[in-house]
């Protein structure tokens, strides 16, 4: 396993090395000084708050085995409903439970099976649920008995208050300006005005799918009026094994509009990317959008998740945060077609928030328990985090996983807890010299004591956390200086500094 890199913090620091290839030493001192003149300023006002913080959530990954493309949607009658591709591609399923965490073991229904010959008879591919109207659609991708890869978009209706029960009309083929290879149909609604959005293979066009966008028409199963395209799979990472742009699926927030997709082949290489417009702006433009230039969420081998993509979002139980909801295989080597691979597994985990307002998917987390972040409670928009090494508070931490950990059962036992390192599991917060570190866990008695903590409610707020070393009673985690030691802890302000938020 390769040691942590060192993952450059964002501080003001780095401000008079950017300057010093404009100005040279002199333009340095100045700049350095307005900058000590601004942190001395701030450090006068209130600390600012973090974008979007929300409490911690609490899933055990894979949330469903052998469940790909997988769709969540929470509905006004407190349950969450699942729908997602099953390995036999010939069948579409739903289940349901009032907790995200519940889904997984919820009972599950077969509401609608291939044709046995002709249309929607082969390849039942990606449904998705949604409620519109008083009624609930399905959308899903077929092929033909006669013709496995003539893959189009179709959609179901039921009047039905429970979709279990069904039962569910055929409404047709989603048509399109094309009649070509098209699937990954979705829906939302952004300023009163519904959209669809596709992926499709487009003549005249060399890629195997490329995303659209259009109004939807009267029915939701119609689309009328321009259509928009959204992605062309150009860059490298978009075309690896196949040129793909796949799977769109939209999460709207600090008046934005985030457009994910999913690209490359469906292996190891798929992958994430992102485009990202104004609420306000004119959508079916292809210019109000900004695709970013790298993807947003890849294959990662610390965590042993490969092929992260075909997501969909929700929320959580209490409504104040977003979650993603993907597949992933937990190897990177596919035997044979990875089609025919049938280990894509359903997956949850929360969705952070950048200072910015654009979303921070991080890297796909372990298996097991969701990871959590510590929010310093007297540095409110600061975060625990490991660089080099060393465990320090910092705020705008763009490398997500770096201030990620998982709590788990202390390593000394006793009841205690440990921190255990998102991206490099294995690696556990623990005190050396009093002076806080991430360091690989070698087995010692030394370090489990060194590695475990005693979970007790905040020193200075009853809603957050503090962590007393369990070797050392009366010491407690806290900050100083940016950094972390495990201390005792007298005053008000040492209180202040010992206590943090789970997000």
């Amino acid at each position: 396993m390769p040691l942590p890199r060192r993952s450059h913090p964002v501080t003001a620091r780095a401000v008079p090395w950017k300057a010093a290839g404009r100005g040279g030493p002199r333009r340095v001192r100045s700049v350095l000084a307005a900058v000590l003149v601004l942190l001395a300023v701030s450090a006068a006002l209130p600390a600012a708050g973090p974008a979007h913080a929300a409490p911690a959530v609490n899933y055990t990954n894979p949330l469903v085995t052998q469940r790909a493309d997988p769709h969540i949607f929470r509905h006004t009658d407190g349950y969450y409903y699942l729908t997602a591709t099953v390995p036999q591609y010939d069948r579409i399923v739903l289940r349901r439970a009032t907790t995200l965490q519940g889904l997984a073991t919820a009972a599950e229904t077969t509401i609608w099976s291939r044709h046995t010959s002709g249309e929607m008879g082969a390849h039942i591919w990606a449904p998705e649920i949604h409620f519109i109207n008083n009624r609930w659609y399905v959308y899903f991708a077929a092929g033909r008995t006669d013709d496995v890869w003539r893959i189009r978009m179709y959609v179901l209706e039921s009047s039905s208050a429970n979709p279990l029960t069904g039962p569910w009309t055929e409404r047709g083929r989603i048509t399109t300006p094309w009649d070509t290879f098209s699937l990954d149909a979705s829906t939302f609604v952004a300023n009163g005005v519904r959209y669809l959005t596709w992926a499709q293979q487009e003549p005249g066009i060399s890629t195997n799918s490329n995303v659209y966008l259009a109004r939807m028409g009267a029915n939701p199963w119609q689309i009328t009026g321009t259509v928009t395209r959204l992605v062309v799979p150009t860059y490298d990472w978009e075309t690896r094994g196949y040129r793909v742009a796949e799977g769109p699926a939209v999460l709207q927030r600090n008046g934005r509009i985030f457009l994910t997709y999913s690209a490359s082949a469906t292996d190891a290489n798929y992958c994430l990317g992102m485009l990202s417009a104004s609420a306000s702006a004119n959508l079916l433009d292809a210019a109000a959008w900004s695709k970013s230039p790298s993807p947003v969420f890849v294959s990662n081998a610390a965590t042993s998740q490969y092929g992260p993509g075909h997501n969909s979002f929700t929320v959580s139980e209490d409504g104040q945060s977003d979650i993603l909801v993907y597949h992933d295989r937990n190897y990177r080597d596919i035997s044979g077609d990875p089609l025919n691979d049938p280990n894509r597994r359903t997956r949850l985990q929360k969705v952070y928030w950048n200072a910015d307002g654009t979303p921070n998917f991080g890297i796909p987390v372990p298996d097991g328990a969701t990871p959590v972040r510590l929010r310093s409670h007297d540095r409110s928009s600061s975060y625990i985090r490991h660089y080099d090494y060393r465990a320090r508070i910092e705020p705008n931490v763009t490398n997500l996983a770096d201030s990620q950990f998982r709590i788990v059962t202390g390593l000394a036992g006793g009841g205690s807890v440990s921190l255990e390192s998102t991206n490099f599991p294995g690696y556990y917060l623990r005190h050396r010299g009093f002076a806080l570190y991430v360091e690989k866990n070698d087995g010692s008695a030394l370090f489990g004591g060194d590695a475990s903590f005693r979970r007790q409610s905040g020193l200075a707020d009853s809603a957050g956390i503090s962590l007393e070393s369990q070797n050392y009673p009366g010491r407690h985690v806290r900050h100083r200086d940016g950094l972390l030691f495990v201390e005792a802890v007298g005053s008000t302000a040492d209180r202040g500094s010992a206590t943090f938020h789970l997000e």
